[in-house]
């Protein structure tokens, strides 16, 4: 849309130069204009499928008319050469189809989609347009009324001003009753460019100085590209769409207009009297006595939407309070009835229904949507047929992540009155919603206490008491029976059908044994058996048999010899059987080609996971963890915990390619996110790798795994690294970076780029983010990657943050001295160098001797960062954001943070890291996820910025979800400072 957009306009722009700068082309290029107008609006019915297309078409239609009567005017003029050729059939054509054809798109626009006028709005209109009209009167009707000239052109040349007064009304109105969009701004400039242009070439005709050619000509190609442009624009689809309108509020630039507005009448009066033109003043005087009554009207007005207030206010807080005392689902519906009924006017028709399943009516959040009938989709629910539009609006408690999903409420009646109920709507089914809470978490809370109750019984059953008779029939059964035999009546059954082995028979006295049941389930129960012979007891008579589960004794000892040689945690081997089994390996022969090898893996920041979330849910993490371990290495190979988070995996494969594809199969596994009890925590792994390539005894793989591994931790974490004898220059290079570190800070071998932070609605750019690049004397560029967790561990970090922090704000300052809306700077800040004594006041020092506004300065952290330094560090940002900065939560969704933490972060904008991103178009549920994110940070009031965007694609969806801001190299790679300036000036936005 944005790309035809532009080529319309530089097409208007082409054809506008022809026609200045060819006078004798004027017939060609400007009837070129008013096509490429009328081509351009009918592209965009087509591309944007606006619900009714008429008042499109008749746009259409009057634009052809437009330049089908400037054509004629031109032929008569410079091909026929008439001199001024008046009446003519240019002007049948504009004021006999043109005209018409304008006003009835203009006000099938005003109306289609919102049947119901805000009257408040439709008085001010008449208000500015009657003033409006009065100067016409004087200045162009008048005149040419009162003109020595025949009837006809008399009639004709007020004509004129008159339509300009009619379209002014329409578009005034347009403009005042219609949500403020590009589409709505765009028709206005081309309606009010009209007018002015019509103005002013009745004034010059009026006094004999109009020709073709002139400034003039530059509103009528205004008005030609905006209904155009307007057209083409997306947001030309809400104008047709139902939709509520807003009550026309006082606000000073509207009062200041109207205001104005009823002052031109008595200053014509007193003008006109000291003129001596009576005619104007009796005109001047009825327009006066129109707009009082307007006041009056507007006022009565004014009354009526307090009277219907107050009554809304009763009946809403009548229904709230029905709403606590209802105690079933019923009860709600019938008060939600009852409330609908009050709201509306006494007999009108209308549907009320609750929908219990979420479908295509139900929208998120709280929002209420206003749903053509031809746009519904098949619900199934009665009485909905009979209206053209329904209301429909979410049952959950606004704000709240907690509140269940109890479906959506339905309002069907006719559009004016759900746009009067779109206030209300909400509000009722946020409380309906409430109620609908209190009632499940009742019920639950009774189904709970009785589910409880019972499992005490269950747990605390005695032991199976059965009689029997000689023949082994059982003639009583304890109820605690039912938990070994199943629920089924034990009289008259025979031992040999429920018990596979038994003692004999004729058996005397106490007789231990092991017995077996096969449960109906299926499942096998292994009783401890005890037979007593009381058939000389006359109250029992028969043989006591007693029966006892051991089958947890026997599933104990056989979980204890299991635990010798497995991880408790995760039921993985441990240590001392993977020891054995590494051994076993060694000692086996190998061919040529086959190797063992160990990957020594390691969860990346499971520190982090324990201090903030818990140990609970650090070991439910491992436990995952391990599953998808086993996932990952299926059979052919033997993964085992070795204690905390650290695994082993023993593998016995050929070739050695087959080890490393292995390990690129479990850091890809490990590195979607989990779904745990606490929520979604995202982890990653680092992996060392060790053959007997390189090794001969299985301490030297270990041995030599580690090291891979405490590599693979130092170059990023989250991959794998096999040991070679590389691995050792590696670690001294390592260590060489901490020397070099220092003296790079002394002799300022570090630079700052800039990567812009694009607005994805407008393209303009909000901000920067700054980046350190470390150019090293030998070495080249650096990647930040390599050197700031060496920093981190030498204390560097804090000396090179404040040298980042100066140079970033200093920047920012200088764009904000070149531009009216400079962007803001967001700089990373580390763990370190936030619990610094003083950091607060070394970045309020620098925004002071730099002349930066606190606002233009974005603090960026990491969210695992903010969960373990909740003490000083929240404090500190706290004091930041009082004094005016920004915070920034950077990678959202890559740590480990619960979401209940976002009410008490204190942040301002929330940055979703690039994996959550880069799939959202192929993916619904990568797409769902990113949604949430975004509805989750609107409701905490954050703003969202999308990292790392690199294709249309990804734009769009992100801004479709309500993304707001996004960067990535689809806008720029990361700027010098010279770059970074010479963007802030560019003309043009990267499509």
């Amino acid at each position: 849309m944005r790309r035809r957009g532009i080529a319309l306009a530089c097409l208007m722009a082409v054809f506008t130069a022809l026609f200045y700068g060819f006078p004798d082309a004027h017939l060609v290029t400007w009837a070129a204009i008013g096509l490429t107008s009328a081509a351009g609006i009918a592209a965009g019915v087509v591309a944007n499928r606006p619900r009714a297309r008429a008042p499109w078409l008749l746009l259409a239609g009057a634009v052809v008319a437009f330049t089908l009567g400037d054509t004629a005017y031109n032929v008569l003029t410079r091909v026929l050469g008439y001199v001024e050729p008046f009446p003519s059939v240019a002007d049948a054509i504009y004021l006999g189809v043109f005209v018409p054809l304008l006003i009835a798109a203009l006000v099938t626009l005003t109306r289609t989609g919102a049947p119901s006028r805000d009257r408040a709005s439709v008085l001010d209109a008449l208000v500015f347009t009657a003033s409006a009209g009065l100067l016409f009167w004087i200045l162009l009707i008048q005149p040419q009324v009162g003109a020595d000239a025949p009837l006809l052109d008399r009639g004709i040349s007020a004509a004129y001003p008159i339509c300009d007064v009619l379209l002014l009304a329409v578009t005034a109105r347009l403009v005042a009753a219609v949500r403020w969009s590009p589409a709505v701004v765009l028709l206005g400039v081309g309606g009010f460019g009209l007018l002015i242009a019509d103005v002013l070439y009745g004034l010059a005709q009026t006094r004999g100085s109009w020709q073709i050619g002139g400034p003039v000509d530059l509103g009528w190609v205004a008005f030609y590209a905006c209904v155009a442009l307007a057209a083409l624009h997306p947001s030309m689809r809400q104008l047709t769409a139902p939709r509520p309108i807003p009550p026309a509020a006082l606000r000073p630039g509207r009062l200041l207009v109207l205001g104005l507005s009823t002052l031109i009448a008595p200053v014509a009066i007193v003008v006109q009297v000291r003129r001596g033109a009576t005619d104007d003043v009796i005109v001047a005087a009825v327009v006066a006595a129109a707009m009082f009554l307007l006041v009056i009207a507007r006022l009565y007005g004014a009354m009526n939407v307090h009277r219907a207030a107050v009554t809304r206010e009763r009946t809403l807080r009548r229904a709230a309070t029905d709403l606590v005392t209802a105690t079933t689902a019923a009860d709600i519906e019938s008060t939600m009835r009852a409330a609908f009924a009050g709201l509306l006017p006494p007999g009108t028709a209308h549907v009320v229904l609750r929908q219990k399943a979420r479908s295509g009516l139900a929208v998120a959040g709280s929002d209420v949507r206003l749903i053509a009938r031809a746009d519904l989709p098949e619900t199934g629910l009665p009485g909905l047929d009979d209206f053209n539009t329904i209301a429909c609006a979410p049952l959950v408690v606004a704000g709240s992540t907690s509140s269940r999903d109890h479906g959506s409420l339905l309002v069907a009646a006719e559009s004016q009155h759900l746009i009067a109920l779109h206030d209300a709507l909400p509000l009722l089914a946020a409380n309906a919603a409430s109620a609908l809470d209190r009632i499940t978490l009742n019920e639950e809370v009774n189904r709970k206490s009785t589910e409880a109750y019972f499992r005490t019984l269950v747990q605390n059953a005695s032991d199976v008491i059965l009689i029997v008779d000689v023949d082994l029939n059982v003639r009583y059964a304890s109820p605690s029976a039912s938990t070994v035999f199943g629920p089924a009546d034990l009289s008259g059954r025979n031992l040999d059908e429920l018990i596979s082995a038994r003692p004999q028979p004729g058996s005397v006295g106490v007789l231990p044994g092991q017995w077996t049941v096969e449960r109906p389930d299926g499942e096998c129960v292994h009783l401890e058996a005890s037979v007593r012979d009381l058939r000389h007891e006359p109250t029992v008579d028969g043989l006591v048999v007693t029966l006892r589960d051991v089958t947890s004794h026997l599933r104990m000892q056989a979980e204890l010899t299991r635990l010798a040689y497995h991880d408790e945690l995760t039921g993985l081997a441990n240590r001392v059987l993977f020891q054995a089994r590494v051994d076993e390996a060694l000692q086996q022969d190998r061919t040529a080609e086959a190797v063992v090898a160990i990957l020594f893996v390691d969860v990346d920041d499971f520190k982090v996971v324990n201090d903030t979330l818990g140990h609970s849910t650090g070991d439910e993490l491992l436990r995952a963890v391990s599953q998808r371990l086993r996932e990952a290495v299926g059979t052919a190979a033997l993964p085992a915990r070795l204690g905390g988070d650290e695994f082993a995996v023993l593998v016995q494969t050929t070739p050695v390619t087959a080890v490393e594809e292995l390990a690129d199969r479990i850091v890809a596994l490990l590195n979607e996110p989990f779904l745990l009890e606490h929520g979604l925590v995202h982890s990653n792994v680092s992996i060392g790798i060790a053959t007997t390539a390189d090794a001969t005894d299985g301490a030297d793989l270990l041995r030599q795994s580690d090291m891979a591994l405490y590599l693979a931790k130092a170059n990023g974490k989250n991959q794998w690294k096999r040991y070679e004898e590389a691995t050792h220059a590696a670690l001294l290079r390592r260590m060489q970076i901490r020397v070099d570190l220092d003296e790079a800070l002394r002799t300022g071998a570090f630079l700052l780029e800039y990567q812009p932070v694009i607005d994805l609605k407008t393209g303009v750019t909000a901000g920067f983010e700054a980046l350190v690049r470390w150019h090293h004397p030998s070495r080249g560029t650096i990647a930040p990657a390599e050197f700031i967790d060496v920093a981190e561990e030498s204390g560097l970090i804090v000396p090179l943050g404040e040298w980042i922090l100066n140079r970033a704000i200093a920047e920012a300052a200088s764009w904000a001295k070149a531009s009216a809306t400079p962007p803001y700077v967001g700089v990373n800040v580390s763990a370190r160098q936030l619990r610094q004594p003083g950091f607060v006041d070394t970045v309020l020092t620098s925004l002071r001797r730099h002349g930066l506004a606190p606002d233009r300065l974005v603090i960026e952290i990491t969210e695992s960062l903010l969960l373990t330094d909740q003490g000083n560090g929240w404090s500190d940002l706290r004091t930041l954001r009082e004094a005016g900065v920004r915070v920034a939560i950077d990678d959202f969704g890559t740590g480990y943070s619960s979401l209940s933490y976002l009410r008490q972060v204190p942040a301002d904008i929330l940055k979703i890291e690039r994996s959550f991103i880069g799939n959202t178009p192929h993916s619904d549920k990568q797409r769902a996820l990113v949604d949430g994110i975004v509805r989750l940070a609107t409701t905490l009031d954050l703003a969202v910025v999308a990292e790392g965007i690199e294709q249309p694609a990804e734009r769009d969806v992100l801004a479709k979800v309500g993304c707001r801001y996004g960067q990535g190299y689809l806008f720029s790679p990361p700027l010098d400072s010279d770059s970074a300036t010479r963007w802030l000036q560019r003309d043009w936005i990267p499509a």
